[in-house]
């Protein structure tokens, strides 16, 4: 049987770099091409880059992503270049004739200040949350690009998997442009180092999140391309729970070995209050995560040892 190729973008980033080492790929021709070699901010290269590789199935797993700091600093850059990202790959391959496309958002995409588990019907039922709203503009019309070709056309099936946030090996740790459990591990690490006997807490750390572990969401991504035809249009990947800020520099500490005490400093921006995913439709598809807290931080923290200091 001749197999399928894949077309994996952001092959690069933490997310493309975890879905290459997955064991299950090697049923599948891979196509991984780096930025210098594909430049998804730029129509007529995907287009010619589609025309001549015939892809099968193209997983959209490329972005410009950061932390709130990130966000809050380049809010033009989020949203122009995840927007043309998404729309280029998207249009290309219908233009092209790829019939099958996994595109993965954000939860980002869904309303601000929701005490209770994000479904998918919520995207564009409320206002976003301020400090990422170009970036989760960006997610939410590709997200409707594909739905909109679906809606005009059955014979191509364009499909968005929504994750919660994700950590791993391969992150970002930098804290001008990291998420919250890696800048959390660096910050950490250092005050260890360092000797010091104080890491700050943004804000009060009573903000609740939801965080996955990278090697999870890169299974849920081979399970969706090996089941495309079940795979839902639209899916929640995640836990289904969340822990306070708090318990992620409480889990971090006891995996590292701190013994420090925690200061919160109140004037600064924390986002949402909670943002959590509702994994029924998940669950129901027959897919849940492996990973605890704790396993995850460590496996993290080792690769931030051995490739980031």
């Amino acid at each position: 049987m001749k197999k399928q190729k894949i077309l994996l973008t952001g092959s690069g980033g933490m997310v493309g770099r975890n879905v290459l080492e997955h064991s299950a790929l090697h049923n599948y021709i891979v196509l991984a091409p780096r930025s210098n070699q594909l430049d998804l901010c730029n129509y007529s290269q995907v287009e010619q880059y589609l025309n001549d590789h015939q892809p099968d199935i193209i997983v959209h797993a490329a972005g410009r992503v950061g932390g709130i700091q990130a966000n809050i600093r380049e809010p033009v850059r989020f949203l122009v270049e995840n927007l043309d990202m998404g729309r280029n790959i998207v249009s290309a391959a219908k233009k092209t004739g790829v019939k099958k496309l996994l595109n993965l958002g954000s939860s980002c995409m869904y309303p601000k200040n929701h005490s209770s588990a994000l479904v998918e019907d919520m995207m564009l039922k409320g206002e976003l949350e301020p400090t990422n709203e170009g970036y989760a503009l960006a997610k939410i019309t590709t997200a409707k690009l594909c739905e909109y070709i679906m809606r005009e056309d059955g014979a191509y099936n364009y499909k968005t998997l929504i994750p919660c946030n994700i950590y791993g090996r391969y992150d970002k740790f930098d804290p001008l442009n990291s998420h919250l459990v890696p800048a959390i591990i660096d910050k950490i690490h250092k005050a260890k180092t360092l000797q010091q006997r104080e890491v700050d807490i943004w804000g009060d750390g009573t903000a609740r999140r939801e965080f996955m572990y990278g090697e999870d969401l890169a299974d849920a991504i081979m399970r969706a391309i090996d089941s495309f035809d079940s795979l839902p249009n639209t899916m929640n990947v995640g836990l289904g729970y969340d822990y306070s800020i708090n318990e992620f520099y409480e889990a971090a500490a006891l995996v590292m070995g701190y013994d420090g005490s925690f200061v919160h400093d109140v004037s600064k921006p924390v986002g949402m209050a909670r943002k959590l995913m509702n994994v029924d439709r998940l669950h129901e598809w027959g897919w849940r995560a492996k990973y605890q807290l704790h396993d995850g931080i460590e496996k993290t923290y080792r690769y931030y040892l051995e490739h980031c200091q």
